[in-house]
């Protein structure tokens, strides 16, 4: 058995089509927390991947909130947007589990647009339209897959249903998904410190690239389903 097939089985027994893209959706939950990390540190107070977190500073800084740029929330949120509108509509009759790969690829060359820009000097929005057009493709498509309890960024309604529901598989699966965005936000805010900028990007691009070649090795049935149906 796989590593992917077994931690399908632990974190799914009730089976889902799915679930064996859990590992890897565990490792692009991580890489929401390095691009937020690196966002907010480096950016100028901004988020690419959590979204609502972005409404709300809107909000502060038309108010006048210090330290918070309204133009860079709303630059961060249309970018977000048409990335979603993109991975959305893209070969939209196609299987989930096929577009995996090519999109996360896609995520990674954004990555890619947005470390050359940064090391080029080129200014945070340069930076910023990429990273946060590459977030939302990355919801966009796992959004699609719709596999329970991974999000890979919003964790407000994780949270919610960790708390309020009984114990069992759901649980661990949310548990899980809540410890990896606080340990890429971690990991992202330590690279921060000792590589700035670009040292983050670099790691994100690496874990991306990791994601659409393992996607990619058992493409259809291989990453993309079980056993069981949803």
């Amino acid at each position: 058995m796989s590593a992917g097939a077994a931690v399908a089985g632990w974190m799914f027994p009730e089976g889902h089509r799915y679930a064996r893209t859990a590992p890897l959706l565990l490792v692009l939950t991580f890489v929401s927390g390095l691009v937020d990390a690196v966002s907010f540190l480096g950016l100028g107070r901004v988020f690419v991947a959590n979204m609502t977190g972005n409404v709300v500073f809107l909000g502060f800084a038309l108010s006048g909130a210090p330290q918070l740029s309204a133009l860079a929330s709303v630059v961060a949120l249309a970018g977000f947007l048409a990335g979603a509108v993109v991975g959305g509509a893209w070969r939209r009759d196609d299987e989930p589990a096929r577009l995996f790969a090519p999109l996360v690829a896609v995520q990674g060359l954004l990555v890619a647009v947005a470390s050359a820009a940064q090391w080029a000097g080129w200014g945070r929005y340069a930076v910023l339209v990429p990273l946060a057009c590459g977030m939302g493709l990355q919801n966009a498509v796992v959004h699609r897959l719709g596999v329970p309890d991974f999000t890979t960024t919003v964790m407000t309604r994780t949270l919610t249903a960790l708390a309020a529901d009984r114990p069992g598989p759901a649980a661990v699966r949310r548990g899980v998904s809540v410890v990896a965005l606080a340990a890429g936000a971690l990991a992202g805010g330590l690279l921060y410190a000792g590589t700035g900028v670009r040292g983050v990007l670099v790691v994100v691009l690496v874990l991306l690239v990791a994601v659409a070649l393992a996607a990619r090795r058992r493409p259809g049935a291989g990453v993309g389903s079980s056993d069981a149906a949803p």
